[in-house]
């Protein structure tokens, strides 16, 4: 019997997941499956290898349970609950499954009710005014559907930042054990290019001997290239890209009479270059930081000297917009401020939600007295290194009035004014409720600009450019949201917000202690825009950025 390939079980294994989420039930196991079959498209070495070795649970998302189906689906290249699965419901109603919005009852529903059985026949129903029949769906769903039917084919195959960071780590681990030769293990694709989805997972290595050409090892979930050390930065800037990128700097080599190729940058017959440094340096270019690799003009800058040096993580010196227990966060101030001082950080900004966030536990006025009071006692403790910053995550209200009188603004240290809801205002309303906003002299940062949840649903239609340069005129701080789910403001944005002359901040946007770590995936979007750390409100110290709090309020009172 034909043994199942790595790739084959993934794919088995996602559509066991899709097939459990349809069937009900538990909904966590589903997703176990789902991140399961991740996992193993990303593996960089052999499944029979850790199928004979016992090694199937060292694989992220991989238990015990999950490791006997895997197991199984090698052996026999299917699973008997598979099969039984495979009784319900026809296989092109999995296609449904993707598209953002459409839970599982969702796309049944569509199914039974409707007979539409692939995204093909999704979309021509919809264009054919004909899913608002199906019950507990109606018009405005129908029009969601058309829009996330485009989410859904944009993003198709791509990852988070954090879920391929996971997913290349393993791949990193899994090649030190099996090819222990290997040096410089090297992530390269978009990943090191810092691209807020991740497309093509790769990692360069180098071989011990020489005189080998660069080989490509292709996995399809993983690409790896190899490479002895004269030719291991070529290969590294080609594993990297961008295909713009690189066909620039081909076009500088020629006109340099030069050749630039995967194995190295070439005069006449010889190797001239090796590392990408050197490659860089031949070109008569300075190192260009991966992140800015696109093809946006960053070779035409760095041939004037005009490169920005970006912001990197140790530059930041706190961290603003965070959550506590006391709204939808999971943990008590103290410990969300211990955490963060235990990072090397100098203040926490807590911005937890305001009253009109129901659902999120928005706080009361007697609940910001307590968490001041509480504030003070943990600052007196923590003495003059460190400091609790007191925050609000503030709603924009639908005319862009924030939802706390100006007496109550008044008691924090800091605002972040963001929209939650009224997401399909015309781009005029919205644009006019975000400008109002801005306004508001107590508004310090506006946070998630427009709105957007990658591979869920769009930002909300505003006129960028005008919220850019009021936030400029206003000394209001355009938020960095790294919740890898966010990630917004947009990077493309990012220079055109610098020449407004706006002041950029880099905010976990975090609910727990392990998503303070989320502000790394910020930092990346902030390199990709090209920002430097001397335009990022939170690379302040305690003492700069307490003295810029003090200067606004300042300002306030002069205008009061």
């Amino acid at each position: 019997m034909r043994k199942a390939g790595t790739q084959e079980i993934a794919r088995l294994l996602r559509e066991y997941a899709q097939r459990s989420a349809l069937r009900g039930g538990n909904p966590y196991r589903a997703k176990a499956y789902s991140r399961a079959a991740d996992s193993l498209a990303a593996l960089a070495v052999p499944i029979e290898h850790l199928i004979e070795e016992n090694r199937l649970t060292e694989v992220p998302g991989v238990g015990e349970a999950i490791a006997d189906i895997v197991t199984k689906l090698h052996r026999t290249g299917t699973h008997p609950s598979l099969e039984k699965l495979r009784q319900d419901i026809p296989a092109g109603v999995l296609e449904l499954l993707s598209v953002p919005g459409l839970r599982p009852e969702k796309v049944l529903r569509l199914y039974k009710d409707l007979g539409i059985t692939s995204l093909a026949g999704l979309e021509q129903a919809a264009k054919e005014d004909r899913i608002k029949k199906a019950k507990g769906l109606g018009a405005a769903w129908q029009t969601k559907i058309l829009q996330n039917l485009a989410i859904a084919k944009s993003g198709q195959g791509r990852l988070h930042l954090h879920r391929a960071a996971a997913l290349l780590e393993h791949a990193q681990e899994s090649l030190r054990k099996s090819r222990p030769g290997l040096k410089r293990l090297t992530i390269a694709g978009d990943f090191r290019r810092g691209c807020e989805l991740v497309g093509d997972l790769a990692i360069v290595a180098e071989i011990p001997s020489s005189g080998i050409e660069p080989e490509v090892v292709d996995t399809t979930g993983l690409q790896v290239r190899l490479a002895d050390r004269k030719h291991f930065g070529a290969a590294l800037l080609y594993a990297t890209g961008s295909s713009a990128h690189l066909e620039q700097l081909r076009l500088l080599a020629e006109k340099k009479g030069m050749r630039l190729e995967e194995d190295g940058l070439h005069k006449r017959r010889s190797v001239v270059a090796g590392t990408e440094q050197d490659i860089y340096r031949a070109l008569g270019l300075p190192f260009i930081e991966p992140e800015l690799r696109e093809g946006r003009g960053e070779i035409e800058r760095g041939l004037k000297g005009e490169l920005p040096k970006l912001v990197t993580d140790q530059d930041l010196r706190g961290i603003l917009h965070c959550h506590t227990d006391a709204s939808d966060g999971t943990e008590t101030l103290e410990t969300m401020a211990k955490a963060t001082l235990k990072r090397g950080l100098e203040y926490f900004g807590v911005a937890d939600h305001s009253k009109s966030a129901h659902y999120a536990g928005g706080l009361s006025l007697e609940k910001i007295k307590e968490q001041h009071r509480e504030a003070d006692r943990l600052n007196r403790k923590f003495g003059k290194d460190f400091r609790i910053l007191k925050g609000i995550e503030s709603d924009i209200l639908a005319d862009g009035s924030l939802d706390y009188p100006d007496e109550v603004l008044d008691s924090f240290d800091f605002s972040v004014a963001s929209i939650h809801g009224r997401f399909k205002l015309d781009r005029k309303a919205q644009t006019e409720r975000l400008l109002r906003a801005i306004g508001n002299p107590y508004t310090t940062i506006i946070g998630h600009m427009t709105g957007r949840q990658l591979q869920r649903r769009p930002g909300y239609e505003i006129d960028v450019e005008k919220v850019l340069r009021a936030c400029s005129n206003h000394d209001v701080a355009v938020e960095i949201n790294a919740h890898p789910w966010r990630l917004d403001l947009d990077w493309r944005w990012h220079q055109a917000a610098l020449e407004f002359g706006c002041m950029m901040s880099i905010n976990p946007d975090a609910h727990s202690i392990r998503e303070l770590d989320h502000t790394h995936w910020g930092v990346e979007m902030a390199r990709k825009g090209g920002v430097p750390a001397d335009r990022v409100l939170n690379a302040m110290t305690l003492a700069e950025i307490t003295r810029h709090l003090k200067r606004k309020r300042r300002t306030l009172s002069r205008t009061a």
